[in-house]
Order: C-alpha cells, then structure tokens, then sequence
C-alpha cells in the first residue's frame, strides 16, 4: 500500500460550471439575491451559526468578513435566472492531509432539494477528488437537524460519529454529527451523480 499524498492545493478563486447550476466566489454582487433567498424562508438559518439578515447591507458585511477568513465561500447561481440562490464554502482546509469540508451552507428556498442544489454539491465534491486530489470530503451539521442529515446521507455521505457538547451555538449546546465521502468511495457516487 503506497503512503497517502496531500492534495495539490487549497481551492482557489475559480468559476464551477455545471449544467443548472454555477458556483462563483462570493462578493457584495450577490448580496441582494441572498438577502431576498433569506426572507423567504429565515427560519433555514435555524441550525446555522448566524441569525438571518436584516438587510443587504448585513449579508454584504457577512460577505465581507467571510472573504477575509481562512474559508473560501462561494455564491450558488441558477443559471437559468442568473440570481444566486445561496451559498456553501470550502471549510476545514487541509492540504497537506487532503481534507477539506463543505459547511457554511446556506440554500435558500428556490435551491434546497432541487438539481441546484444536488448539482452544487457535486460540483464541490468533483472538484476536492478529481481536481485537487483530496482523499476526504467532510460534512458537520447539528445533530438535531434532521434535514442536514438526511441530506449529507442522500448525497452518499457515510455517518461517522457525533461530538457531544461540540459547541454553544445561540445559546444552545451542539452536538455535532460528522459525515464523510472518501476518495475510494467517490467513483460509484460521481457516476451515480452523472
């Protein structure tokens, strides 16, 4: 058995295509489609980290502050309107153990459980393994957010385990549920994905 390789890179600032969907890197332009996506349904930020925004000015400060991060965020865009329906980001970067998690995830309402938001994800997961060469593609979510869960296990994500007590999120405790693709696992998904 050969010695495991690290990845070729971080993700850098660059354009997915796919045929609905594309992911760009996020900036104050899409802030105003964002911000529309989170009043139609504020309660999707319930297991997020942050409230839903009050205003443009708000996500565009949100955008600002995750552009200065070590997480590389992108806006999700339907290319059939041109209006970015939400956003994911690259998280838990690491290379040099070709590791690297989808989070942040913020899907709006015209997004969530439609090929937008199934093609958004493997977009993400084709470009980690066939791209840049990651041999581990993660996916957290609060443990008593049943649809993040179900989601991670539709898209062929395997459950890995719970950190109890992971974090005080709103005044809550989190427990926190880890999910994981593997690079020996990624074939027969990208094709069932295809």
């Amino acid at each position: 058995m050969s010695a495991p390789l690290p990845a070729r890179s971080a993700p850098q600032p660059i354009v997915l295509e796919g045929r609905y969907a594309r992911l760009e890197p996020i900036g104050r332009q899409h802030a105003a489609d964002i911000y529309a996506a989170s009043v139609k349904e504020p309660e999707r930020y319930r297991w997020l980290f942050s409230h839903a925004p009050q205003s443009v000015a708000e996500v565009e400060s949100r955008i600002d502050e995750a552009n200065a991060g070590p997480d590389r965020y992108v806006a999700v865009i339907d290319k059939a309107t041109g209006r970015a329906l939400g956003q994911q980001g690259w998280m838990r970067i690491f290379p040099e153990h070709a590791s690297i998690e989808i989070g942040g995830v913020f899907w709006g309402p015209d997004m969530a459980r439609t090929r937008i938001a199934t093609e958004a994800l493997f977009l993400f997961a084709r470009h980690a393994f066939d791209d840049l060469g990651y041999r581990r593609f993660e996916w957290k979510c609060n443990n008593r957010n049943e649809g993040s869960k179900a989601a991670a296990r539709r898209f062929g994500f395997q459950y890995e385990g719970l950190f109890r007590q992971d974090r005080i999120v709103k005044g809550e405790n989190r427990d926190t549920a880890w999910f994981s693709i593997i690079d020996g696992e990624w074939p027969a998904l990208r094709a069932e994905y295809e």
